[in-house]
């Protein structure tokens, strides 16, 4: 883009390079929390996949008797028995980014007769919920590394273009004026030698 070679653009150019200097240093602070924030919450998101991994793989010992959920009818197989109804999130302010953070998992109240299951499906039941809340848990982390992965996306971007496009541009804008504004002066100084010296020699 072309630019004025005056004065008073020099000053724009110049006010420019102070803001976007000033600017940088918030923007590359906010990257570095958006990337600490990510990795930490990546580790959550692991430790919790592990811990699925684990109440799952401690359901070994009850594959036999799940077994027996085959036998019961429809309206009464157990996974009719634990069914999640909200998600409960707060909003949390991480780095300008507002993400969802977890805090409880509610569960239709369903009632049944004990009579007509075997002693194992209270404890059934226990587990299947406490799978159910570290998926939600699990989702919730999932959709928090989305949004910090966008605004960290945003905040790189800004960061370069502040580094290798704003501010090189404007002390490349700022040389440029000064030099042509530092040859006008030279002109003008050899101009005015020159009209001194036709004036002298009009006058002898």
């Amino acid at each position: 883009m072309a630019i004025k070679l005056t004065k008073n653009e020099q000053k724009v150019q110049k006010d420019n390079l102070k803001q976007y200097q000033r600017y940088l240093p918030t923007l590359q602070l906010k990257k570095q929390q958006l990337q600490s924030v990510i990795m930490k919450t990546n580790a959550e998101l692991e430790q919790k996949e592990a811990e699925i991994e684990e109440v799952v793989g401690n359901l070994d010992d009850w594959i036999a008797v799940f077994a027996e959920n085959t036998i019961f009818e429809d309206a009464k197989k157990i996974g009719n028995l634990v069914q999640p109804d909200t998600v409960i999130c707060e909003n949390e302010n991480i780095a300008g980014v507002t993400i969802p953070t977890f805090r409880e998992l509610t569960f239709k109240d369903i009632s049944y007769d004990v009579d007509e299951y075997p002693l194992w499906v209270d404890t059934a039941i226990v587990k299947l919920r406490e799978i159910a809340r570290l998926d939600a848990i699990v989702s919730t982390l999932k959709k928090q590394v989305e949004l910090l992965e966008k605004e960290l996306r945003t905040t790189s971007q800004r960061v370069n273009l502040f580094e290798k496009v704003k501010i090189p541009e404007a002390k490349e804008n700022i040389r440029v004026i000064g030099v042509y504004l530092g040859d006008q002066q030279t002109s003008a100084v050899v101009r005015g030698k020159i009209s001194k010296k036709k004036l002298m020699g009009a006058g002898s």
